[in-house]
């Protein structure tokens, strides 16, 4: 007999910015400085706590964005907390919620981010994920002594080569290793101690890890990539994945591929959980919700307008022509292709000028659920449904208001189908989420 219990959404947050909207700072009754001040958000995240949401997603970004000063002067942007030091705060205040962070794959080392996410999960008691990106934004190449950008294929090989490593090295001694035996004097023991000694075209680490492994095996592994190799790392690699389709039909092709990708790499498909990226503003009815979208647009200059369209773009879009279309001639670029792409696709459907684009681009242009509770949940049941998402990462229009519209209002409505749960069922993320924990590859006895 078919199990008839419906499938539940699994909601991370998105929190850095606190929003992604760039007129959010200036909303009425919202907490201009609410990026860069832990007390606002060590309540945002004992917030989501208590509405049971699976984690708390720290993004990063490694250089200020490659904006013209006059638009990054209006940007909220500019200035955020390192994700480790954060969430390793965050760890102290919260006891369940996950915490999510982002670490590039192009512009650190494995040791660093192997150590870094071990410590995070070890201080959080089995709660953290590591958000593996390769970086497009090229102006970051130039913080790290660089004077070009890594191509993104060159990217994407590295990224590979590199979780390799991150996961050998959480791998570096087995569950028990360590003894503490106080009669003896023995600490751990030696014979559950593996040396990595990699060697491999674009790394070469020698290991083992100074730190025990983590309480999850491993982190939680999480992709942001949809272009062709970040696909296939996420097929190979992820364990959740934030993307952004701009609608569900894009959703559900996104999502068939993935699942498909998943499955040929000999993983099973529910191992995956594909949430994408949703601005969720909600209101007493889909007109009050509108509206207040409306007002938050209102709030962007455009001067940052234009300047997000040429982040977009990865090429200046200042000197287009504001009412004429989309240039077809786009310089080649290294910055990120789903993005370029997205743009164009949005240029050529919707009819759209540079500066219409501009306008959307400056404020919020990705997927968005706007209504009342009951409307936004039916939406999102739909997507759970159809298999265009196993759930989403919530992004916020405004703080503190727009999340606890979401905490207090839609939550409930969610709980009430039956469509997220009501409490905690276990203590770790990977537990959240429904995933094994992974294997020590050289310790397998010790399991």
């Amino acid at each position: 007999m078919a199990d008839s219990k419906p499938r539940q959404l699994h909601l991370t947050a998105f929190m850095r910015p606190v929003s992604l909207h760039t007129g959010a700072w200036r909303y009425p009754g919202s907490y201009p400085d609410a990026n860069f001040n832990f007390q606002h958000i060590a309540r945002f995240a004992q917030k989501l706590e208590a509405a049971k949401f699976d984690a708390f997603f720290m993004a990063d970004h490694l250089a200020v964005l490659n904006m013209p000063a006059e638009a990054l002067k209006r940007s909220h942007t500019v200035t955020s907390f390192e994700p480790f030091t954060l969430l390793s705060a965050l760890s102290v205040v919260t006891d369940k919620i996950g915490l999510a962070a982002t670490a590039s794959t192009t512009y650190d080392a494995p040791y660093h981010v192997a150590r870094r996410f071990a410590s995070l999960d070890h201080l959080s008691g089995g709660r953290a994920a590591w958000n593996i990106v390769t970086t497009g934004n090229p102006e970051s190449s130039h913080n790290f002594g660089f004077d070009e950008h890594m191509a993104h294929g060159d990217r994407y090989k590295r990224a590979r080569e590199f979780y390799e490593i991150v996961t050998g090295l959480w791998d570096s001694f087995a569950d028990d290793a360590f003894t503490r035996n106080v009669e003896t004097g023995e600490y751990f023991d030696p014979a559950k101690m593996h040396v990595l000694n990699h060697a491999g075209e674009e790394l070469k680490v020698r290991g083992p890890l100074n730190i025990a492994r983590p309480p999850q095996g491993w982190p939680v592994i999480v992709q942001a990539g949809q272009s062709e190799p970040g696909r296939q790392l996420a097929a190979e690699t992820a364990e959740v994945v934030f993307c952004s389709p701009k609608d569900i039909e894009s959703a559900k092709a996104l999502y068939a591929d993935l699942k498909a990708r998943v499955e040929k790499a000999g993983r099973r498909r529910e191992h995956l959980k594909i949430l994408p990226a949703a601005l969720i503003i909600a209101g007493d009815s889909k007109h009050d919700a509108q509206e207040k979208r409306l007002q938050l647009d209102s709030l962007v200059h455009y001067d940052s307008a234009i300047a997000s369209l040429s982040v977009a773009l990865g090429a200046d879009a200042s000197g287009f022509d504001p009412d004429g279309p989309l240039p077809a001639d786009l310089p080649e670029t290294n910055a990120s292709k789903t993005s370029r792409e997205n743009v164009e696709k949005l240029a050529t459907e919707e009819g759209l000028t540079v500066r219409q684009l501009a306008q959307r681009y400056g404020g919020y242009s990705g997927l968005a659920f706007l209504g009342s509770p009951s409307d936004i949940a039916d939406e999102m049941e739909t997507w759970l449904r159809e298999e265009a998402s196993d759930g989403f990462t919530c992004t916020f229009p405004f703080l503190p208001q727009g999340l606890e519209e979401v905490t207090d209002r839609l939550i409930p409505e969610l709980q009430r189908r039956g469509l997220f749960r009501e409490e905690y069922t276990g203590a770790t993320l990977r537990e959240h989420f429904g995933l094994e924990r992974p294997e020590n590859r050289f310790f397998r006895e010790a399991l």
